[in-house]
C-alpha cells in the first residue's frame, strides 16, 4: 500500500555566510524549523546558518541544515 503525503516542494533560498553568497534548497518544513530555532535562540537565520556552516561535517549545506534541524527537534546535539 502506498500513502500519499502530498507534495513537499523544495524551496531554494539565498543566504550570505561570512560574506559569501550561497544557497540552500530545503523543504518548507525545514525552513520553518530553522526559523523557529532562530527565534528560540534570538538570532537571525543568517547567523544560525553561519553557525551550521562552521560546524558542518558534510559537504552539502542543505543536508547540514536538515541534520541540524532534525537534531534540534529530537533534542540531540549535533
Amino acid at each position: 500500500m502506498v500513502h500519499s503525503l502530498g507534495k513537499s516542494p523544495v524551496l531554494k533560498r539565498g543566504v550570505v555566510v561570512r560574506g559569501i553568497r550561497t544557497s540552500a534548497s530545503l523543504e518548507q518544513a525545514f525552513w520553518d524549523g530553522l526559523r523557529e530555532i532562530s527565534h528560540e535562540r534570538g538570532v537571525t537565520i543568517k547567523d544560525l546558518v553561519a553557525e551550521i556552516e562552521a560546524a558542518r561535517e558534510c559537504p552539502n549545506m542543505s543536508s547540514a541544515i536538515r541534520l541540524f534541524v532534525l537534531a534540534h527537534f529530537r533534542g540531540r546535539p549535533i
